[in-house]
Order: C-alpha cells, then sequence, then structure tokens
C-alpha cells in the first residue's frame, strides 16, 4: 500500500476536470509536492503544487520530466484523449494514431521512463485510469485505446511487483467533465472518483471500479458475447 502523507506525486492531464481534482486531494492527503503536468502546465495557489510542462506524445517531452522529477513516489497516468465522433471505421489515420498515442503509448511510455525511478524507493505506486469502455466497445478507438492500456497495466503490475511497486487500474464511466459533455447518462463527480483511487491506493488495492457502470462491464465479460451486444443476435433466433 501507498500513503499519500509525504508523497511526491506526478499526475498527467492536471489542467482538466479529473486531474485538478487530483491536484486538490494528493495535497489534502498531505502529498509533500505535487507536479502539475500539462502541454501548457496553469499555475497554482499552493506552494507545494510544481507545474510542468508534459506531453506523453513527446518521447523528448518525458526525458526531461524524468530530469526534473526524479523524486517522484506516485505517478498517475491521467490525460487522454476521446475522438468526436465513435466508431473505429470513420476516422481518419490522423485521428486515430492522435488517439493511440495518448491514450495508450504516452502512458506507457511515461510508466516504462518512471519505472526505474519508482523501483528505486519504498512505499511508491503507479496508477493508470483506464474507462468502463475498455471492457465495452461502442466507444470504438477510444474504447481500443483504453483496453490497450488495461492490458499494459495488468503486464505492469507483474513487472513492478518485484521492485514493490503498487500498480492500481481505475475504470470508470462517465465523469462530470468536459470531455462527458455530450453523454445525457449519469455522471460520477470528479471528487468522488479521485477519493475512491486514493482510497484504493492507500488500503493497497490493485484495481478501482468506480462505479455501477464498471462493475455490469466487467462481470458482464464472463457472459456470451450477445448478452454485451444484442445487436450481434440475428433475427428470427
Amino acid at each position: 500500500m501507498t500513503s499519500l502523507s509525504g508523497a511526491v506525486v506526478l499526475i498527467t492531464g492536471a489542467n482538466g476536470g479529473i486531474g485538478t481534482q487530483f491536484v486538490h486531494e494528493a495535497l489534502a492527503r498531505g502529498a509533500a509536492k505535487v507536479y502539475a503536468t500539462a502541454r501548457s502546465p496553469r499555475t497554482w495557489a499552493d506552494s507545494r503544487v510544481v507545474p510542468l510542462a508534459l506531453d506523453v506524445t513527446d518521447p523528448a517531452s518525458i526525458r526531461a520530466a524524468v530530469e526534473a522529477a526524479r523524486d517522484v513516489t506516485v505517478l498517475i497516468n491521467n490525460a487522454g484523449a476521446s475522438p468526436s465522433t465513435p466508431g473505429i471505421l470513420s476516422h481518419t489515420d490522423e485521428e486515430i494514431r492522435a488517439n493511440v498515442e495518448t491514450n495508450f503509448l504516452g502512458p506507457l511510455f511515461l510508466a516504462r521512463a518512471f519505472a526505474p525511478v519508482l523501483s528505486a524507493k519504498r512505499d511508491t505506486a503507479l496508477i493508470d485510469i483506464h474507462s468502463a469502455l475498455s471492457w465495452f466497445a461502442v466507444g470504438g478507438v477510444y474504447s481500443a485505446t483504453k483496453a490497450a492500456l488495461w492490458s499494459a497495466t495488468n503486464s505492469l503490475r507483474i513487472e513492478l511487483a518485484p521492485a514493490g511497486v503498487q500498480v492500481v487500474g481505475v475504470h470508470v464511466g462517465y465523469v462530470d467533465t468536459a470531455m462527458a459533455a455530450h453523454s445525457k447518462d449519469p455522471k460520477l463527480d470528479p471528487a468522488v472518483l479521485v477519493r475512491a483511487v486514493f482510497d484504493a491506493t492507500e488500503a493497497g488495492d490493485y484495481e478501482v471500479l468506480a462505479d455501477d457502470t464498471s462493475v455490469h462491464l466487467k462481470a458482464a465479460l464472463s457472459g456470451p458475447l450477445e448478452d454485451l451486444y444484442p445487436q450481434l443476435v440475428r433475427s428470427g433466433e
């Protein structure tokens, strides 16, 4: 288990709704320092917050972040992107690659870069923000990238376990942020999500199912595909 008290936390996508909540909650739990990263970092009122430029799709930017933040004990892969429309066949090459870079390759490369930093210390953690859509393909390319990240998190958990690094995977449906503004479905308060994530981390857990949607979809994976995707049922059957 990893305590946030005295921790040094690095958060990607810190300017967004979930990222901002991670910053505030980490400070509330006694973090000694929080690196609030974004492509264009903003200023923060608390002196414990260190704005840091980071583009997770840029290898040079990742290397610079590691050099600047070698004291990190908790890495939170929160930054993400979503295409403007669902589907996996209708997007341009550029749109697909942009989502793969941001949602999968970026978090994986950042985890790889910080693995030696985390492995060299005690009480360290890597937290990856997946999605309930990791298990439900209606999000098209978004679902595909989040499913890939889920798989990578499982591999990272195994590989980093001998060094004592706790790897936490987080699944959640819609969260009340700008990214989900288009949806009329129920949305989870970002503060509720972040508290659940940190509660699980401090309890030593490996996975967070933050809402009923995530619980239902994970359970549905053991059933027939037609139950999860009724559109596959042939007419007349």
